[in-house]
């Protein structure tokens, strides 16, 4: 009987663990952009024709430029967020100044929508690089 309460404790905070590393992610804060408003800091990167899925990140994010074309996976935790259970993927094909976004993330418009109900709001998000 005492061998399986401990095991069974072993096997709980085995299980704590692993889904504690499920979960690893970077929470920070999402706002949405008009494209029309930025240029691309990617070379050869352009949205145009190719959907709404893009990104601006900051200078914590930007890495010198290496951030351009990375992807990233997010969802709205709190906020006006539309469903809480939506997930979704975003390339980043900008830099965000500090003078145009006070956000980790400034999304596109139309993904924006994907996640907020509110297009002029700040959100906060759990974000993973992929």
């Amino acid at each position: 009987m005492e061998f399986s309460v401990k095991a069974i404790s072993g096997i709980l905070i085995l299980l704590c663990i692993g889904g504690s590393l499920l979960v690893l992610g970077d929470m920070g804060t999402a706002a949405s952009y008009d494209p029309l408003y930025l240029t691309s800091k990617c070379n050869g990167s352009d949205s145009s024709g190719q959907g709404k899925m893009f990104a601006a990140v900051n200078q914590g994010l930007w890495d010198d430029g290496a951030a351009c074309g990375r992807r990233y996976r997010l969802s709205c935790v709190s906020g006006p967020c539309k469903d809480m259970e939506v997930t979704i993927e975003v390339e980043v094909l900008y830099f965000c100044t500090r003078s145009l976004c006070n956000s980790t993330l400034a999304l596109h418009k139309d993904a924006f929508a994907d996640v907020s109900s509110s297009p002029n709001a700040t959100i906060r998000i759990d974000f993973t690089q992929l």
